[in-house]
């Protein structure tokens, strides 16, 4: 995939995953627009990556969980006059504990972020990637997305719906010259628990932003549709086919269960 002078746009970019698709896709020559809340955050990314690598950055300062957010953010992309060769949407965020004692209104952010934003930004961006013939789609899922999880039962249902409208998306399109790539990274060390609000969501060894979105893009390079970083995430993702759906959900709860 030659992104040599192309435009990439990546969701959630001020930190963690959304940074890291930005340094590693700035590095090889891609144009970016970086999208989050945080615009010092993004303006000092957009500078630091201008000057290392030559490239162009611009920032869009948005709230995507804002039902118009999605139209916003492409009708300032087709101001900016960008052709979007790679879309990225990375952003997201999690919610834990018991369902009736979380803030329904924070989990109806989730949902609209997770969800409805990923879904709008692709109706949107798609159209010109298929008049083109060309462009690529990488939707940030997770491992919650292989199975229900109890405590976190809005965020695992949010990735659920990723991983499975992306492997649809990519069946769709598979001679229509656009591809569709699904990534779906466990415990990484991120800001993403913080935002939580417990560490106890947290299961496993935490990898890096840095290792996994490289072995993300290489994978995306060889063809893949999907992919599960490390042999521990990725049996675990397969939990559903070795054990029956209660028992997945009695191990699942268990370690998400609030201590």
């Amino acid at each position: 995939m030659n992104l040599q002078g192309k435009w990439t746009l990546v969701t959630g970019a001020s930190s963690g995953i959304g940074e890291q698709f930005a340094r590693q896709l700035a590095e090889k020559g891609s144009h970016l627009v970086l999208v989050a809340r945080s615009e010092s955050k993004l303006n000092n990314l957009a500078s630091e990556l201008s000057k290392k690598h030559g490239i162009q950055a611009k920032v869009i300062a948005l709230d995507l969980s804002k039902e118009s957010a999605p139209s916003e953010l492409y009708q300032q992309c087709q101001q900016l006059k960008v052709d979007i060769e790679l879309l990225i949407n990375n952003a997201g965020f999690a919610t834990h504990g018991l369902f009736e004692q979380v803030s329904g209104e924070r989990q109806h952010e989730e949902i609209m972020l997770n969800v409805a934003a990923v879904v709008s930004l692709t109706h949107l961006f798609l159209p010109s990637m298929l008049r083109r013939n060309s462009g690529t789609v990488i939707n940030v899922a997770s491992t919650a997305g292989f199975q229900p999880l109890p405590y976190m039962a809005v965020y695992g249902a949010t990735k659920a719906f990723v991983l499975s409208f992306t492997d649809a998306l990519s069946w769709e399109n598979r001679e229509r010259g656009v591809k569709f790539f699904a990534f779906c990274p466990g415990s990484t060390d991120t800001d993403f628990f913080k935002v939580v609000g417990t560490e106890s969501a947290s299961v496993g060894k935490k990898d890096t932003p840095e290792r996994i979105v490289k072995l993300a893009l290489r994978k995306l390079a060889q063809g893949k549709t999907y992919f599960v970083p490390g042999m521990q995430n990725y049996m675990g993702a397969q939990l559903s086919r070795f054990v029956t759906r209660k028992q997945s959900l009695r191990i699942v709860g268990g370690m998400l269960k609030p201590r």
